[in-house]
């Protein structure tokens, strides 16, 4: 990997620039023993048996990624509970959806050095439609939009006081995630449903303003996504009441992220 700028983004996926993330704690990312991003822990996770979970494969055969994204990478699907017995310190970042399904991304950090050609999705054998194409869209996002990892970002989010979803969920990602929706013909749920109308009414936050560090856009956007959520929060509850994974009002939730 070439040298990394101070103001580049952090490889970790944080959304921080690398100065004020893992500046002079490289060896966390890219050492060869017993770190987060060991090859040990890669070659781990990457000797894990895909899984063919839900619709996943029916959805990966139907994606050309190269010609989508450009990219050359592939997309395993690995079982998420063979994954979080690995202890890797991550299994927190499962995205629960209802019936305790879900999925995530694995950092590509940790699977770079044994298998450059792929990015791992871990999954539950009950996962929905709506939480694959949700951690579809992320990868999509990683290789053709924001280009940011997911699940790192509270950091960011914490160090501005917004919740993390709003930098969990850039413009570019709303962008992939109604696209798979309309590809597979899927009823997004309830928290989908919200990125997605957020989407539409163009408040989720751009990819450049959270990988360039620019707190008074993201903060701003932040403030108006909350100001959006709370005044129409009628129409928003109407919407998602029936969806999958509703638990009521999402104006609290997000205020109090």
């Amino acid at each position: 990997m070439g040298k990394i700028g101070r103001n580049d983004p952090c490889p970790c996926g944080s959304g921080k620039k690398f100065k004020k993330c893992h500046l002079g704690r490289e060896d966390e990312l890219f050492s060869g023993g017993e770190s987060e991003f060991s090859d040990e822990m890669g070659e781990k996770i990457t000797s894990l048996p895909e899984v063919a979970y839900g619709r996943s494969k029916e959805m990966l055969d139907a994606l050309d990624i190269k010609n989508l994204t450009g990219s050359h990478f592939g997309i395993r699907f690995i079982d998420h509970a063979a994954y979080e017995a690995l202890s890797l310190g991550d299994g927190r970042l499962l995205d629960r959806r209802e019936g305790g399904s879900g999925g995530v991304m694995v950092n590509i950090q940790k699977t770079a050095m044994s298998d450059p050609d792929n990015i791992y999705i871990a999954i539950t054998p009950a996962i929905g439609d709506s939480a694959l194409i949700h951690q579809l869209a992320h990868v999509f996002d990683y290789l053709a939009g924001s280009k940011l990892m997911p699940g790192l970002a509270k950091p960011l989010s914490f160090e501005l006081g917004i919740p993390v979803e709003h930098v969990e969920h850039p413009h570019e990602f709303g962008y992939w995630l109604e696209y798979l929706r309309d590809q597979f013909r899927v009823e997004l749920d309830a928290d989908d449903m919200i990125i997605a109308y957020l989407y539409d009414n163009g408040l989720l936050i751009k990819g450049v303003d959270i990988t360039q560090q620019n707190p008074p856009a993201i903060k701003t956007k932040s403030d108006q996504i909350l100001r959006f959520l709370s005044e129409k929060s009628g129409e928003i509850d109407a919407m998602i009441c029936e969806r999958p994974g509703y638990i009521g009002s999402r104006v609290r939730k997000d205020e109090e992220g």
